[in-house]
Parts: structure tokens; C-alpha cells; sequence
């Protein structure tokens, strides 16, 4: 019986422990290279960049909803892979350009926040078949998306976020 105990106590203890996502966590959300599930679709019209992106959440909504972030945030730490004819594209910020600005991104990717500016959706609404994955701690979705590269590269070089491209110059 005190084993019994013992180990439903642990159970709890590791339950909330796990669970509990500080900010450390978030920040390393977006440093990470593997973050971010992204592929190139193909060239997207002048400045921007069609891709297809996965996101996790609870429910489909929030696993789109999630897609969109990732796919704005794929473009400023990560880049764009190659594919289907276009180059890759390299990243706008350097992988440690979260830290250096956290505050910055973290107001930009809230709910609702300035990158969904630049970002257009060519698939609406939650997707379904093979774009829409049930897991067992919720879904997985893939959604495709043009990001507004150039825009969003002017909008960070603007807030002195990113350097001018011909800075170094």
C-alpha cells in the first residue's frame, strides 16, 4: 500500500513538472533549428515564399492557428528550404536573434500580434486527409502559406531588428 502511494505521488509531482512550460522553454521554441517542420512548395509571387508548414496543438484549430506562428517564425530564425525549383533561402536573423530581441518577439508572435501581417494563407480553414493528423495528445496539421519575406525583412530592418543587407557595404 505505501508503494502504491508512493508512486501515484510521483506520478502527480512529474505530471505538473512536466506540464509547466517557463519561459526558457518558449524562447528555445524558436532557437532551435528543428523546430519548425518546413518545406518549399515553390517560388511564390515576387517576395515571398510559398511553404508548407506543421503545427502541434490541443485541438485542429490551435494546430493551424500554431502553423501560422511557426510559419512566420520559420522564415525569420530558420529560412527556407530549397525545392520545387526556388533556392533556399537563408534566415533573417541569426539563431540567436530571439534572445537578443525577446521582447520585441514576444509582443510580435502574441495572439493576434503583428505577424500575422505577413503572412497569407492559400489554404483556409483546418485542413483535412493527410494534412490533418490525429496524435495522442492532440492534432498535428499542415497548413500551406505564403509569407511575405521582403515585407517582413523591411519590417525588422525598420525596428532595427535585423541589419540593412547593405549594411556591410
Amino acid at each position: 500500500m505505501k508503494n502504491k502511494l508512493i508512486a501515484v505521488i510521483l506520478a502527480i509531482v512529474t505530471c505538473f513538472s512536466v506540464s509547466a512550460q517557463t519561459r526558457k522553454d518558449i524562447k528555445s521554441m524558436y532557437h532551435s533549428a528543428y523546430s519548425y517542420e518546413v518545406s518549399c512548395l515553390g517560388v511564390g509571387q515576387d517576395g515571398t515564399k510559398a511553404i508548407k508548414v506543421w503545427g502541434y496543438g490541443k485541438n485542429a484549430d490551435v494546430a493551424a492557428f500554431n502553423a501560422k506562428r511557426d510559419a512566420v517564425a520559420a522564415v525569420i530564425f530558420r529560412g527556407v528550404p530549397g525545392g520545387n525549383g526556388a533556392a533556399p533561402t537563408p534566415a533573417i536573423l541569426s539563431i540567436d536573434g530571439y534572445e537578443k530581441n525577446a521582447v520585441f518577439f514576444d509582443e510580435f508572435f502574441k495572439a493576434g500580434g503583428m505577424y500575422l501581417n505577413f503572412i497569407n494563407l492559400s489554404t483556409d480553414g483546418v485542413p483535412s486527409g493527410e494534412d490533418r493528423i490525429k496524435m495522442s495528445k492532440g492534432y498535428k496539421v499542415a497548413i500551406c502559406a505564403s509569407v511575405n519575406y521582403n515585407g517582413l525583412r523591411a519590417f525588422l530592418e525598420e525596428k532595427g531588428i535585423a541589419k540593412k543587407l547593405d549594411a556591410g557595404f
